[in-house]
């Protein structure tokens, strides 16, 4: 499950993603915005006039036990009941590219193997001009909501799967350079699976 809130894009709401589905229909009850895919089953949630919770930051946040506690009722006053539960934070790990081909019908784009955990390897189509083997990068898997909004899900790019992202800076939310392309490259040191929000970059 995922928290989005962009006080300047969207005022006092609060976007919640319980799961990574194609939309169909949407529901309003009460300043809650009920939407659901095509079997009827509650994918996602658009919550307004959220002034009461006192939410900070900007993209994808987490709510305190309070925050939770507060919404939880809210929802329940309204005849709905969901888990509040999920951390976006498990969705950013570090990774290290194992390879890397050229794109069989793109020239900008790489398609690479990344490992981020000690059983799991993914294929991602990068299109860094800086991705190379043997990097340690930030993976957002999917299921990730980067700080823009934007929400990771398997696809294709130009007819090669790809099952997640390599990050950069300014995707992340950290500081960056402007003009400055590429992903972000870590430390070879760092251990592949670390969550990047335990590296307490800035």
């Amino acid at each position: 499950m995922l928290f989005f809130y962009n006080k300047k894009m969207l005022g006092e709401t609060l976007l919640i993603t319980i799961r990574n589905e194609d939309v169909v229909t949407f529901e309003n009850k009460k300043n809650i915005a009920l939407i659901r895919d095509k079997d009827n089953i509650l994918v996602g949630l658009n919550i307004f006039n959220v002034e009461n919770l006192k939410l900070s930051g900007e993209g994808s946040i987490d709510l305190t036990e309070e925050q939770k506690e507060k919404l939880q009722a809210r929802l329940e006053k309204n005849g709905i009941k969901i888990d509040l539960e999920g951390n976006n934070d498990d969705y950013f790990v570090v990774g290290e590219v194992l390879t890397k081909e050229k794109h069989p019908d793109a020239d900008k784009l790489s398609v690479t193997t990344v490992k981020v955990s000690d059983a799991e390897v993914l294929q991602i189509v990068c299109g860094a001009p800086n991705v190379d083997v043997g990097q340690k990068v930030v993976v957002s898997l999917i299921g990730a909501m980067l700080p823009s909004g934007l929400l990771i899900k398997k696809s294709k790019l130009r007819g090669v799967e790809s099952d997640g992202m390599l990050c950069s800076r300014r995707e992340l939310g950290l500081s960056y350079e402007e003009g400055v392309k590429g992903i972000l490259i870590l430390d070879k040191n760092i251990e592949v699976g670390t969550r990047f929000k335990d590296l307490n970059l800035k």
